[in-house]
């Protein structure tokens, strides 16, 4: 498949990427959730050249993952703020963020750390299941097509079996 039809695809993961898959994206909503806000402060965190970061600020605002929000006219001047859309991937960048801390951080541990501020503990947050509260893991998790839709094009590719 090509990359700029990718989001035309019958699954979640392509459609995703098609909006988040490439590294300024992350980095630039991993900023966001750090509390980054206006283009000047993006740009010198991230060394990104101007164009590209003008660019993925307006794909994630297409897409509803961020709003701009004036902040000084004479010049107007924009902060960029999550939206609900994009305040749900902070379990996506968190994800990302513990695999991460558990792979390639230094011998002093985790660059940043997360505190959960109703208790006040620092922690790494993990998926659970809704209905158990159990822990979720590739190993336990098994994916299947929706009864109703065995014509879509991912059967072709065959379905995600669970790992023996």
């Amino acid at each position: 498949m090509k990359w700029d039809e990718i989001n035309n695809e019958q699954c979640s993961v392509a459609r995703s990427s098609a909006v988040l898959g490439d590294r300024w994206t992350l980095l630039i909503l991993s900023d966001c959730f750090l509390g980054v806000r206006n283009f000047a402060e993006f740009q010198e965190r991230l060394e990104i050249p101007r164009t590209t970061l003008a660019n993925r600020l307006q794909k994630l605002e297409q897409h509803d993952v961020l709003y701009r929000k004036l902040y000084q006219t004479n010049p107007d001047r924009y902060e960029y703020r999550l939206t609900n859309k994009g305040s749900d991937l902070y379990p996506v960048l968190s994800t990302i963020l513990n695999w991460g801390d558990k792979y390639y951080s230094d011998s002093a541990g985790p660059p940043i750390l997360r505190e959960h501020m109703p208790c006040g503990h620092d922690i790494q947050p993990v998926l659970k299941c809704p209905e158990c509260e159990e822990g979720v893991h590739a190993h336990n998790i098994r994916a299947r097509i929706r009864p109703q839709d065995k014509t879509l094009s991912d059967v072709k590719r065959g379905p995600v079996l669970r790992r023996g």
